[in-house]
């Protein structure tokens, strides 16, 4: 597969905080999607979730589904009680020609609480960590039997945020258990992306490219800001409008294929989303130009 662009709805309508862009129609997030050049869509809270359905809102618009987010909770149930609650989800994925399955562990997650500040984000102790992937495990073997990569999404206010966390996860997890690198969650977890991605490159199987504005990132660790916090204190961007080298992330997974998704959270009443959307779409496609990445893209 060549690489593809795609893009996440909360560039439009945020997910932990649905007021973000609740106004904005499902039907504006897929054609100004469409209008900037993206190929294909993630899930988001508004989209359908029955598959003629969800075939249905994007057919119009010439998009894809690339995936949707998954929450796991393998802390509190067991492999075998995950792969059956799956199930919809994988099957939905599978009918829309999906070929990623995203998940994130969320049993303890404080980002969806804007109450919760980041510096209390949960942990695992050395005792949880073996199980909490022998079972992440299993959930990937399961996937991967139906013919999708199973990616796990590093996260804020999650049990894997920091570096150390994604390397005790992919160390004890086997290879079914994909690595999705989403830039701004890594930076912010204190990743260095370069070498985050050529560390893992043979295990990165999905790609998010949301950036950082590095001032309002150090005042919410500054303040202990929650996750939602920093969505409405502007933490967060596109490609093009913070402080990550994009190039050099993508330099050191020179065979890299698939998706590639925009991500920023919708915080803004000033810039429309599509502006945004557009800026990284630019952004990115000047840089995978550069890295040698680039296929055959539709124009915006």
């Amino acid at each position: 597969m060549p690489i593809k662009i795609g893009a996440n709805p909360i560039i439009w309508s945020n997910d932990d905080m649905p007021s973000l862009g609740g106004d904005i129609s499902l039907e504006t997030c897929l054609s100004e999607a469409r209008e900037a050049g993206i190929e294909g869509m993630e899930l988001g809270n508004k989209f359908p979730r029955v598959g003629s359905n969800l075939k249905a809102a994007l057919s119009p618009y010439g998009l894809e589904l690339v995936s949707g987010w998954y929450s796991t909770d393998l802390l509190i149930r067991s492999a075998e009680e995950e792969i059956e609650r799956m199930q919809s989800h994988l099957q939905l994925l599978k009918a829309l020609g999906a070929t990623v399955f995203i998940a994130a562990e969320t049993s303890n997650a404080i980002h969806s609480d804007v109450s919760i500040p980041l510096s209390r984000r949960p942990v695992l102790s050395d005792r949880e960590w073996p199980e909490f992937a022998r079972r992440m495990t299993l959930m990937a073997d399961a996937v991967t039997a139906e013919g999708l990569d199973f990616v796990y999404h590093h996260h804020m206010g999650t049990v894997v945020q920091s570096r150390q966390d994604i390397d005790t996860l992919m160390s004890l997890t086997g290879p079914s258990v994909k690595l999705l690198l989403d830039t701004g969650h890594a930076l912010w977890g204190g990743s260095d992306l370069a070498d985050l991605a050529k560390v893992y490159r043979d295990r990165i199987g999905h790609v998010h490219v949301k950036d950082l504005r590095a001032i309002n990132r150090a005042k919410a660790d500054a303040e202990d800001w929650s996750f939602l916090q920093a969505i409405v204190g502007d933490v967060f961007t596109v490609p093009g409008d913070g402080c990550i080298d994009y190039a050099k992330v993508f330099a050191e997974i020179p065979d890299y294929s698939g998706w590639v998704v925009i991500e920023a959270e919708q915080y803004s009443k000033d810039v429309s989303p599509l502006t945004y959307v557009r800026m990284g779409r630019n952004h990115l496609v000047n840089t995978l130009s550069q890295t040698g990445h680039l296929s055959c893209l539709r124009a915006s």
